[in-house]
C-alpha cells in the first residue's frame, strides 16, 4: 500500500475523531468500508453507532478521494449523574469485596466481617480473579514454609530450653508416621532423665508439631506469661525443654519419666490458608501411655490474628489452677465441675 495514501487515511481520520462534531449522514454505507467499533464503551449500554469507514475510489490512483463517515450516537455515552454515582459505588465495592455488583452489599460485608474464610472474593469468568488467586498462592507457600521450616536454635536458648528429639529423622517421615512422632528417641529420654526435675506440679514442653512459624511467632509470650502465671499462684515448675518434630501424643511419654501432675504441650498447629503461625496449648492430668483424647484440654488458635499470645499464657496458669483442684482435665474435669 502506498505510504502516502496510509499517512493522508490517518491524518484525516485523526483529524476527524479530534473535531468532536457529530453528523447524522443517513448516506449509503459502502459495503467494502471497515467499522472500527468502540469496544471500550459500557458493556451494560448499547454499543455506539461509531464508525469510520473508509471508501478507495481507487487502487492505483494515489490522490483518489478519500471519505471519512463518522456516526457517533452521543446520547449513548451519556451517563446521568445518578447512574454514574451507583456505577462509581459498585467499582469501589468489587475492588474492596471482589464481586461485582453484588446484589446486597451491606449483607455480604456482615458476613466476610466475621470469618476470615475466603467468601465473596469474585471470580473472572471460570477462575478466581488474579490477586484473589495471589493471596491463595501466597498463604499456602507461608503454610509449606511453616510445615518443612525448623525453629531457630537461637530462641530455644533465648527461652534457656535443651533440646530433644522424637523417633523422627526428616520431615517426610515425621507427615507420614505421625506415630513415630508420638515417641521419644531412646537418646532424648536419657537427656530429659538426667537433665530435669522429677515429679514437679507443672511439666511445660515445645514443639514445632506442624508449624515451625507458631513456635517462632507465638511461643516466647505465651511461654513467659505462662510462666509468671504459675509463679504468682505459687506452683512448682519443672525443668521446660523443646520436642523437635514431636506429635501432641508424645506428652505421654513425658508423663511417664517425669511423673508430673500437669502437663502443658505449646505446639505449632496444621497450618491453614488463613493463619500459618497458629498455635495450640494441650493439657493433661498425669498424661500416661494409654491416655485417652478425651482426657486432653487444649486452647488453640493463639497467634496475632486469634487469642493474643500474652492473655493465652495468663489464662493458661488460671486452667492448670482448676486441673490440680479436681484432679481432671478435658471431660472428666467438666463431670466434676457439673
Amino acid at each position: 500500500m502506498n505510504p502516502e495514501l496510509i499517512e493522508k487515511v490517518t491524518r484525516l481520520v485523526v483529524e476527524k475523531l479530534q473535531s468532536q462534531q457529530t453528523s447524522d449522514v443517513k448516506g449509503q454505507e459502502s459495503s467494502a468500508g471497515v467499522k472500527f467499533w468502540q469496544h471500550t464503551s459500557n458493556p451494560s449500554t448499547q454499543p455506539s453507532k461509531m464508525a469510520v469507514e473508509v471508501i478507495k475510489a481507487g487502487k492505483e490512483d494515489t490522490d483518489s478521494l478519500i471519505k471519512i463517515k463518522s456516526y457517533q450516537n452521543t446520547n449513548a455515552l451519556k451517563m446521568t449523574s445518578t447512574v454514574k454515582a451507583s456505577h462509581d459505588k459498585n467499582e469501589n465495592y468489587s475492588k474492596k469485596a471482589g464481586i461485582d455488583h453484588p446484589a446486597d452489599p451491606v449483607e455480604l460485608e456482615a458476613l466476610k466481617s466475621k470469618t476470615p474464610a475466603r467468601i465473596g472474593v469474585g471470580r473472572a469468568g471460570t477462575r478466581p480473579k488474579t490477586d484473589t488467586w495471589l493471596k491463595f498462592r501466597f498463604d499456602h507457600a507461608a503454610a509449606v514454609d511453616a510445615v518443612y521450616g525448623d525453629v531457630n536454635d537461637e530462641l530455644i536458648n533465648h527461652l534457656g530450653l535443651f533440646k530433644v528429639n522424637t523417633m523422627v529423622n526428616e520431615k517426610e517421615v515425621y507427615i507420614r508416621r505421625p506415630d513415630y512422632g508420638r515417641k521419644l528417641s531412646e537418646e532424648a529420654k536419657k537427656i530429659i532423665l538426667a537433665k530435669c526435675q522429677k515429679g514437679p506440679a507443672v511439666q511445660i514442653i515445645m514443639s514445632d508439631g506442624l508449624s515451625s512459624s507458631a513456635i517462632e511467632e507465638n511461643a516466647e509470650d505465651v511461654y513467659l506469661s505462662l510462666q509468671q502465671s504459675l509463679k504468682s499462684l505459687g506452683l512448682d515448675m519443672g525443668t521446660p525443654f523443646y520436642i523437635e518434630k514431636g506429635r501432641v501424643a508424645v506428652m505421654d511419654e513425658v508423663g511417664e519419666l517425669l511423673k508430673p501432675k500437669v502437663v502443658v504441650l505449646l505446639i505449632g498447629e496444621r497450618p491453614g490458608l488463613v493463619s500459618a503461625e497458629s498455635l495450640s496449648a494441650y493439657l493433661c492430668y498425669e498424661p500416661r501411655k494409654g491416655t485417652i483424647e478425651a482426657d486432653r484440654m487444649v486452647i488453640s488458635n493463639i497467634h496475632k490474628g486469634g487469642i493474643p499470645p500474652a492473655e493465652a499464657g495468663a489464662y493458661l496458669g488460671t486452667v492448670i489452677q482448676k486441673v490440680l483442684k479436681y484432679e481432671a482435665s478435658g471431660v472428666s474435669l467438666v463431670k466434676k465441675q457439673g
